[in-house]
């Protein structure tokens, strides 16, 4: 599994996680594991596979460490 950072959230239930890449990776509240959506904050540690959805490459299983 990949890991990251949470960049941003936001109120409309996704968010971003910096990869350590050019592009920072989407990611949907549906695609979390373990934890609630209202539970992540900026900057906490996360770790994901990286998937594909309708708009391009994204976030899936992600979890915190």
């Amino acid at each position: 599994m990949a890991e990251g950072t949470i960049k941003r959230v936001t109120d409309k239930g996704y968010g971003f996680i910096n990869t350590g890449r050019e592009k920072d990776l989407f990611f949907h509240s549906s695609s979390l594991q373990g934890v609630t959506f209202e539970e992540l904050r900026e900057g906490q540690r996360v770790s994901f596979t990286e998937g594909r959805g309708q708009k391009g490459p994204c976030a899936e299983n992600v979890k915190l460490i």
